[in-house]
Formats: C-alpha cells, sequence, structure tokens
C-alpha cells in the first residue's frame, strides 16, 4: 500500500526508528509509492470558528431622578 502524503512517511519512519514495524513492511509501502510527488497533508486541518456569544437582553439603564429641596 502506497504512502498518501509526506507526513504519512514522516510517521512511518518514526515507528521504524521506535522498532514499532519491521524494516520490510517501511520498504514494501515505500517501493509501492515509488517516486510519487506527495502532498504535505492529505487533508488540510480544520479549523473551528468562533461561535457568536448569545446576546442578553439588557434592561435600559435607571436614571437618577433630581429631587426638589
Amino acid at each position: 500500500m502506497p504512502f498518501k502524503s509526506k507526513a504519512q512517511r514522516r510517521k512511518f519512519a518514526q515507528l521504524l526508528v521506535d522498532g514499532k514495524i519491521t524494516d520490510e513492511q517501511y520498504e514494501e509501502w515505500n517501493r509501492s509509492t515509488g517516486r510519487k510527488e506527495l502532498p504535505e497533508r492529505l487533508h488540510k486541518k480544520t479549523v473551528k470558528t468562533k461561535t457568536k456569544a448569545k446576546r442578553v437582553a439588557r434592561k435600559p439603564a435607571r436614571r437618577a431622578v433630581k429631587r426638589k429641596r
């Protein structure tokens, strides 16, 4: 199965260094990929949009009443 992105290739290289996959597994994937120009990432990261704050109805400010002296 070929690599789909440069990031995936780097991840598998790190797994190889850590000893979690064998050299044969990595080479099999690398051979099947060939010399393809791979994208950096397969999918763009999604950006969460900020949710609009709920507007709370505010009571109008009470005005000070001037008292006659």
